[in-house]
Formats: structure tokens, C-alpha cells, sequence
């Protein structure tokens, strides 16, 4: 029997989990880093209203529904889960107390936390717990992928069981992921709910949800019977304070009227902020630039139809690429990006790997047309599809096409609005490549490029991916799991479903008078003050 227990700092004692500090190194002069994870201000202020801008209005609460950033950045207040996520993405207890794994794997022991309250008072007991997670297994994307054929079931009023059909590494990674993440609803919540979702909004979390003007904003207010944690605030773990009396969160489309509002102190926080606004907030006073990772950034072969169905001619592409000159035209500038081989970010440090970097980057054009020559490629036609609606999109796809055709290969942009791009793209006679970004998952399973059985557009078919994927699945720890991770990477840049060009920054407006903000995939707002 392997044990997980409240203290546990690595996080991996069982073997499982699930965006990068800014831009790799120092941030430039201005610019306001991810603090350090676990910190909180020195002299912490109760009290206050944050406001919010919100570029997008969530079209549920219900966190098992969805992988909306709306939902899932709102509702990680409301709710809380049994597993989540420390600042190096490790899997830690959050509503359990402590996790047992039996030695083959296939039994998952939950024990509670004990007289945790939900916002309506009831405590939170193992008939919840089974409720709520029945109810995310049968309409989650990612309990239905990761999880088959699992069963939870009540033991006693604070232990939960959790049975799996076959073992799996990234089990747990899965309970801990952030969206759709299984947030813990008292179970008459669970029983009232609509195919459309639940109807009343009750969770453990730190504050709980006052209003919800569609459109409008998000009013959320302070817990005061919360019950935290005692254990050092790491990433979405440990300690929870919620000193601010209400949070707003404000939607508000248009980013002109974000910039202006933030400037002005309308709002405390601003997200989905122009990369070309970052100077502008540079010079403000009493605002600062946040970068938060971002995910990663690639360009997707079809490797079912067309020239890149031939591994050469993919080969030959990523030969003669510069990196960063297709970063730059994408991002205009070094601080919204980070050059790495893996697949995984540098602060994923279970899934993190270098292996196979000797082929990223390597921006040789005579060596790219050597391998066009031994490819089977005869002049066919390249088509790149993308779209102006997502202005780095289209840049990649102008930079893909500079390269192909400096290589001798016939390439030509189809530009299409992004719904019709997404319509496309599932008809392999329709493209040979696109640029596609991919947010931060908790493992890298959850990218859908690898594996063959996710059908995604561009259609990989490895064996060795498949069978590597399965292999690390299997391991009974994450540390018998590194070769083979290794391997996985090593693969990936032979096979190439994709190319990874780097890793990317969001941009988020901060005033200086709030203390305490992080992110990791999504803003922490609890241990957040302001200053008066």
C-alpha cells in the first residue's frame, strides 16, 4: 500500500499529477513575475472589493461540464477537489486528508478531511464525495477518456473508494487536472441537477457565489466558515486565506475597454491584454505586466493524407525552420515565449524531458532540401490552413510557407474564419498543416496529438507513440515511468506529429496595490490583498 498524506512535499510518492515563471529567465525592467509560489504578502490587509475584467462570461459554473477557462476560472473558487495541484504540477491531498494506492494500482483509498463545511452549512461527508464524482465521471471529457470503467464508492462517512479496471499512472493526475475538474458538491446539489447541469452553485472553496448577471459579471463573497488547509500555499494546494470581502468578476469583450480600465484603476486585474499593450502598461504607473504560462505552441502535420504524410518531407520542414524567427513573427517579442524541446513545460517536472532536442531548431536549409530530396515529395501542392481571426495563427502560417517554398516544396495559405477552420480540419483531403496553440494539461496523455486513437486532425498513427503512451500508463511509479518518457520525446521529434515551437506567455494586467496574485492555468485569487 503506497500513501499520499497532507505533508507530502514531493507529491509523488504514488507516482502521479498534472505555466512557467516569465519568459525563462528575468523579466524585463517593468514587468511583474509570477511570485514566488507559496508566497503571501508580509503584512496581509483584510478586506476590500476585487474587480475583475473578464474578457469572456462563462456559460456554466457547473466545473464537471466544461473546459471553458470562464467556468474553470471562477469556479476554482467556489469548489474544491479531492487531488489538485502544487506549483511544480505535482498531485497533493486537497479535500482528502490522505490517499492509500494498493500495490497493484487498481484501488484508490480516499480519507477525508474532516468538519469541512459546504457554503450552506452541511459538512462535507462521503456521500458527497461518491455524488459528485459519479456525476464528473459520466459527463467529463476527461474522466470518460482516462478513467474507464471506474467506481467510487462510500467505506465509511469519511473514506471513499475509488476501484479502477486496470492501473494507471496518470489516474490521479486526472482527478487533480482543472478542467472539467471534479469540484465536491453536497450531494442534494448532485441529485436536483438538469442534464444542463446543477442548478445551485455550493461548494467548499473559499468564497462562494453570491450573483450571476449573465454578461454582466460574477459576484463572488468571502467563506467565512471556511475551512482551510494548514499545510504552505503551493500553486492551487495548501493554505487558502480569503482576505478580500467580494471579487467581481467583470466581463468585458472588448480589449481596448480592459486596457483603459486597468489603466485607470476600474479594475485591480485585467486579463487577455494585447501583446502589443504590454509597453502601454510598461509606462502606466501603478500598473504592471504579469506573464503566466501559457501552454504550447505548434504547428499540426495531417499525416493521414497529402506530401506530410511522408515522415521526410515532416523531417524536412522542421530542418529548415527557425524558431524563433517564427516565434517572433507570431509574438513579436522574446518576452511571450520560451524556446524548449519538451513536450511538457519546465515546471512539469514529472513529465519534463530534453530528450530528441538535437532535432528542435536546427534551422539548416541545405540539410532540410537533402531530406525533400529523399522524401517521396514531386511537386504536390502544400496546403497550409488558418485564419486572420487569431493573428498569430495566420503569421505561423505565413512563415511556414516562406520556409516550405525556400526549400523547394509548393506551398499555399487557405484562409478561412476560425469556425469554418475548425470544420476543415476534420477532413484530412482538406489541408496538410496548421498552427495550433494547447493549453497546459496536467500530463502530457492529454495532448490529443500523440496518440492515434484521439482522431485528431492530423491524424498521428505511431505504434511506438501508442505503445510508449500505454507503457507509462502502466508504470508503477513516475520514477520507473522517466525512460520511458524519454523515449516518448525521443519518438516524437523521429515521428512528428507536430512541432513544437516553444512555450507561450499569457499576458495579464496587475495594479500595484494587489499583493499576493499568481497563476497556474488560471488565477489564484485567494492569499490576494490590497493595499489601501
Amino acid at each position: 500500500m503506497r500513501s499520499i498524506n497532507r505533508w507530502i512535499g514531493k507529491g509523488l510518492l504514488i507516482g502521479f499529477i498534472a505555466v512557467l515563471a516569465a519568459c525563462g529567465g528575468s523579466p524585463e525592467s517593468g514587468n511583474r513575475p509570477a511570485a514566488d509560489p507559496g508566497s503571501e504578502p508580509a503584512n496581509p490587509v483584510s478586506g476590500g472589493t476585487l474587480n475583475v475584467a473578464y474578457p469572456a462570461n462563462p456559460a456554466t459554473l457547473d466545473p464537471h461540464l466544461t473546459t471553458n477557462q470562464a467556468t474553470r476560472d471562477v469556479s476554482r473558487n467556489i469548489y474544491e477537489q479531492l487531488l489538485t495541484l502544487n506549483k511544480n504540477y505535482e498531485v497533493v491531498p486537497q479535500l482528502a486528508e490522505s490517499l492509500d494506492i494498493s500495490d497493484d494500482g487498481k484501488t484508490y483509498t480516499f480519507h477525508l478531511r474532516q468538519g469541512v463545511p459546504f457554503h450552506n452549512g452541511k459538512e462535507m461527508k462521503a456521500e458527497d464525495v461518491v455524488a459528485s464524482m459519479d456525476k464528473w465521471l459520466s459527463t467529463s471529457t476527461q474522466g470518460q477518456a482516462n478513467l474507464q470503467g471506474a467506481k467510487f464508492k462510500e467505506v465509511d462517512p469519511y473514506t471513499v473508494e475509488l476501484t479502477l479496471e486496470r492501473p494507471s499512472l496518470v489516474g490521479s493526475y486526472i482527478l487533480a487536472d482543472t478542467a472539467p475538474f471534479p469540484g465536491i458538491m453536497p450531494k442534494e446539489v448532485i441529485e436536483s441537477a438538469a442534464a444542463e447541469g446543477i442548478k445551485e452553485y455550493i461548494g467548499t472553496g473559499p468564497y462562494k457565489l453570491e450573483e450571476w448577471k449573465t454578461d454582466q459579471y460574477v459576484h463572488l463573497t468571502k467563506f467565512a466558515d471556511y475551512a482551510a488547509q494548514e499545510r504552505e500555499s503551493s500553486g492551487l494546494s495548501g493554505k487558502k486565506n480569503a482576505y478580500l470581502d467580494e471579487i467581481y468578476f467583470r466581463y468585458v469583450t472588448d480589449e481596448s475597454t480592459r486596457v483603459a480600465g486597468i489603466m485607470t484603476g476600474e479594475y485591480d486585474v485585467a486579463f487577455g491584454i494585447p501583446f502589443d499593450n504590454a509597453n502601454q502598461i510598461d509606462a502606466t504607473d501603478g500598473v504592471s505586466n504579469y506573464f503566466s504560462e501559457g501552454g504550447i505552441v505548434t504547428y499540426v502535420f495531417n499525416k493521414k493524407a497529402g506530401p506530410f504524410a511522408d515522415q521526410k518531407l515532416r523531417q524536412a520542414f522542421n530542418t529548415a525552420l527557425s524558431y524563433d524567427e517564427a516565434l517572433t513573427a507570431a509574438y513579436s517579442d522574446n518576452r511571450f515565449y520560451e524556446l524548449d524541446a519538451s513536450l511538457a513545460l519546465t515546471s512539469q517536472t514529472d513529465w519534463y524531458s530534453q530528450a530528441g532536442s538535437d532535432r528542435y531548431n536546427v534551422n539548416d536549409l541545405e540539410k532540410a532540401k537533402q531530406l525533400v530530396a529523399e522524401s517521396g515529395y514531386n511537386g504536390e501542392k502544400v496546403v497550409i490552413l488558418t485564419t486572420r481571426d487569431y493573428p498569430e495563427q495566420y503569421n505561423l502560417a505565413v512563415v511556414a510557407q516562406d520556409v516550405l517554398k525556400s526549400i523547394g516544396v509548393n506551398a499555399e495559405l487557405d484562409v478561412y474564419d476560425w469556425p469554418t477552420v475548425q470544420e476543415r480540419r476534420t477532413d484530412e483531403n482538406n489541408f496538410d498543416l496548421f498552427a495550433m496553440t494547447f493549453a497546459t494539461r496536467a500530463t502530457i496523455h492529454q495532448y490529443p496529438f500523440l496518440e492515434s486513437s484521439a482522431n485528431y486532425p492530423g491524424w498521428s498513427n505511431s505504434p511506438e507513440l501508442d505503445d510508449l503512451l500505454a507503457q507509462i500508463q502502466a508504470a508503477p511509479s513516475i520514477e520507473e515511468a522517466k525512460p520511458l518518457v524519454d523515449q516518448l520525446n525521443e519518438v516524437n521529434w523521429d515521428y512528428l506529429p507536430i512541432i513544437k515551437l516553444g512555450n507561450i506567455q499569457n499576458l495579464i494586467a496587475v495594479r500595484d496595490n494587489v499583493k499576493g496574485f499568481e497563476d497556474l492555468i488560471g488565477p489564484i485569487l485567494w492569499n490576494v490583498t490590497l493595499e489601501k
